[in-house]
């Protein structure tokens, strides 16, 4: 669900800006966050598990009520995405270019709630994928930042 939404983010570029980094950076973010996806999906069903979530299930737990929807850490409200896909040219830019920051800083939370639980990180697959989503992450929040001109 995270990472579809940072998907569905990276598609608008293309009919949204002309900015030539923006558009390196968006498909930057969007093979990488295909890659995850495909990686959760093998991990879980390589262990039984189903790869979508039901509600109720423990996954749930840091999800947040928004805009009546909900919410894994740092994915945009309906109101933000709608902002978005209205958006062209450098307010399109700085809307993604935030609303990505915000999302990746999700997966930053995310990461590191599967550390702090009981056993989490336990497996050598998901502890070397959630410390490659850890250290990529950090790195495109950076040049986000850069590119929006803000301070790291």
């Amino acid at each position: 669900m995270h990472h579809a939404q940072a998907v569905e983010m990276t598609a608008l570029i293309d009919s949204r800006t002309q900015n030539k980094e923006l558009r390196l950076l968006g498909a930057r973010i969007s093979h990488s966050q295909s890659e995850e996806m495909r990686f959760m999906e093998r991990w879980l069903r390589a262990r039984g598990e189903p790869t979508t979530m039901m509600p109720n299930m423990p996954a749930m737990d840091h999800m947040h009520m928004a805009d009546h929807q909900m919410l894994m850490p740092g994915m945009l409200t309906a109101k933000q995405m709608d902002a978005l896909k209205k958006a062209k040219g450098n307010e399109f830019d700085k809307l993604f270019l935030s609303g990505m920051i915000q999302h990746h800083n999700g997966a930053l939370v995310m990461v590191d709630e599967m550390f702090k639980s009981a056993g989490g990180g336990q497996d050598a697959d998901l502890f070397n994928f959630a410390t490659d989503v850890d250290s990529g992450q950090r790195a495109e929040i950076k040049i986000m930042q850069n590119m929006l001109g803000t301070p790291n």
